[in-house]
């Protein structure tokens, strides 16, 4: 009788962790709490309110690791509505979690919401930052960091450590004033200044850098390799990265890996994100400058904008001095920097978040389905309001995200009539949303004819930029496009008076946003929707349903929930009680053989 209690019980703790495995597979969930709240400081010597994550400015890194399920509770302590994005972030199944008006009522002042979204077959350097009225131009933005897991080796040797830089431009004006300005049709200016990880420049130069100014120092060991992952959260300026007498090994940009090439310097553009891995083979006479400088500007104008940061080696001589290493030397010609782009190329034969190698989509041989050309143009007055476009509309957020329009059958809460190319019409504000088809291979050009350089983003997706060039693109022009190991990425520059080229493979469901990285373009308008349904899913096999924490507004504001108590401490106790499942599982797979063997 004591064998049979004994083999029922470890059958029944058995069932009990196959029943749990299958509600939530093998992937470990990672819990966060972030904070967002003002806090006061002085990177440029000015007193300003700041946007801080758990206090820090920038906000703590998120590390987790392939296939992980992340949970964060996002408390809100603005005197404003808040959203939080996480570039980059392809939220597979999931646009419920994207962070953008598009797909998710804002969270009101003194509340929180609970995102829920798993790191689906990603690796690589992302940043999360607010999505909402500019508040990017003030912070909130923080890293967000997806480690391979042990089972796929890195296409190179493992780094001795991480170390995580972020760089943009920078005003002392609140994003509240910058946001006024544009209301009041005003173009922002120039920047007051660069920021490194949040601090102003090093005092490499008494003119142009006054005293009392805090920098940041990166402590480094001689002989070491370092990943340094760099992303540009600036407003809308392009900055040239580059470490004094150091070379730059490219490694990755935001989830792949790419052909390994050396740089002095690289031009990084608002919203994107690479890992370089540098090694510190110098002698440590003195320290050595980073420098985060603007591109293709008047520099007798911008001498001030320039971030200036420390390398310290830890036998370190002295500080370092005399005048800082040159940035390239074509202010006015863009030859250089477009061509540095597309030198940029994916690593084929490496493994990514899967073990088949990267290359293994031939994207170049399969057939498109369908061309959009997205024009934008200078931003101009549309009924007396300064307005920015996309093929001649400027969008206007809804009342109602789209996705709980569809969900609940709300009319006329958006349009699905984009333009497949721009039209002979004035412009005008809409609601126009792109209607893709699911599964189909898309290709779209992004015709820039505005004055300045601009960043294309798109969530939900990473795409291959297979081209760029100058001009009004033709089809010509696909006589020029790398088909076999373009780089794949969700932001790429797209520069003044030229063209950028991408293909996107629409296998993930869901609404995803299309828009300008530059913050200005963007909150006049310069985004769209994508709008992607799974006709033959009547299971939620292809996307999630809504979650059971969902925020309405609206012409759905009647349906909200108190936000009093978080799904937070729900999903923390499913999560503990996951892992506990695995320590179960852990103690049966010990105990097996033994049951088997004597039954």
């Amino acid at each position: 009788m004591g064998f049979f209690a004994g083999s029922f019980a470890l059958l029944r703790w058995i069932c009990i962790a196959l029943l749990f495995g299958l509600c939530f597979g093998a992937d470990p969930f990672a819990n966060f709490e972030l904070e967002f709240s003002y806090i006061t400081v002085s990177p440029l010597g000015v007193p300003q309110q700041v946007i801080a994550v758990n206090g820090k400015f920038p906000g703590s890194v998120l590390n987790v690791t392939t296939n992980y399920n992340v949970v964060i509770n996002v408390k809100n302590k603005l005197d404003e509505n808040l959203l939080v994005t996480w570039s980059g972030i392809q939220m597979r199944r999931s646009s419920w979690q994207d962070g953008v008006l598009g797909t998710n009522c804002p969270i009101p002042p003194k509340s929180n919401w609970t995102y829920q979204f798993q790191v689906k077959d990603q690796i690589g350097s992302f940043f999360y930052f607010p999505s909402v009225n500019m508040q990017r131009a003030s912070g909130g933005f923080g890293p967000f960091i997806v480690t391979n897991r042990k089972i796929i080796p890195l296409p190179f040797t493992t780094p001795d450590e991480d170390i995580v830089i972020m760089i943009g431009d920078w005003y002392t004006r609140s994003h509240k004033a910058l946001r006024k300005a544009l209301d009041d049709g005003t173009e922002l200016g120039l920047p007051d200044g660069v920021l490194i990880n949040g601090k102003g420049p090093y005092g490499y130069n008494s003119t142009l850098v006054p005293d009392g100014i805090g920098y940041e120092t990166i402590n480094v060991d001689p002989g070491k390799t370092y990943r340094i992952r760099v992303h540009n959260v600036g407003v809308s300026t392009c900055l040239n990265f580059r470490i004094q007498n150091h070379n730059l090994l490219l490694a990755e940009t935001e989830g792949y890996y790419t052909s390994q090439q050396n740089y002095t310097s690289l031009d990084i553009h608002v919203g994107q994100s690479y890992s370089f891995l540098v090694t510190m083979d110098q002698n440590a006479s003195s320290d050595y400058y980073i420098v985060a400088s603007p591109r293709f500007v008047n520099q007798s104008l911008w001498q001030r904008v320039t971030g200036v940061a420390i390398l310290h080696y830890s036998n370190s001589k002295g500080k370092a001095t005399g005048p800082l290493p040159d940035p390239p030397n074509d202010a006015h010609d863009t030859s250089f920097s477009l061509n540095q782009a597309m030198s940029i190329r994916q690593n084929v034969s490496a493994s990514g978040a899967r073990p088949n190698p990267q290359g293994s989509f031939h994207y170049g041989s399969i057939s498109v389905t369908d061309v959009y050309v997205l024009k934008s143009q200078p931003p101009t007055l549309i009924d007396g309001k300064l307005r920015a476009t996309y093929n001649g509309i400027s969008f206007v957020n809804p009342d109602t995200p789209l996705k709980l329009a569809d969900e609940y059958e709300v009319k006329g809460a958006y349009k699905l009539d984009f333009p497949n190319k721009p039209l002979d019409r004035p412009p005008k504000m809409d609601r126009s949303v792109i209607n893709a088809t699911y599964k189909g291979f898309i290709e779209i050009i992004l015709q820039n004819n505005d004055t300045v350089i601009q960043s294309f983003h798109m969530d939900g997706y990473s795409f291959f930029v297979a081209g760029m060039g100058y001009g009004e693109w033709t089809e010509n022009n696909r006589g020029s496009y790398n088909r076999w190991d373009a780089i794949s990425r969700s932001t790429t520059q797209v520069f003044a008076g030229g063209w950028t080229a991408i293909f996107v493979s629409l296998d993930n469901v869901g609404v995803w946003n299309l828009r300008t990285e530059n913050l200005d373009r963007w909150y006049l308008g310069q985004e769209t929707y994508m709008r992607i349904v799974n006709p033959e899913d009547d299971g939620n096999k292809t996307e999630m349903p809504v979650p059971d924490n969902a925020l309405y507004c609206g012409a759905l504001s009647r349906m909200q929930k108190s936000q009093k108590s978080s799904l937070a401490p729900t999903i923390h106790f499913w999560s503990k009680l996951h892992v506990a499942m695995l320590a179960v599982s852990s103690i049966v797979i010990h105990f097996l053989p033994s049951f088997t063997s004597s039954w």
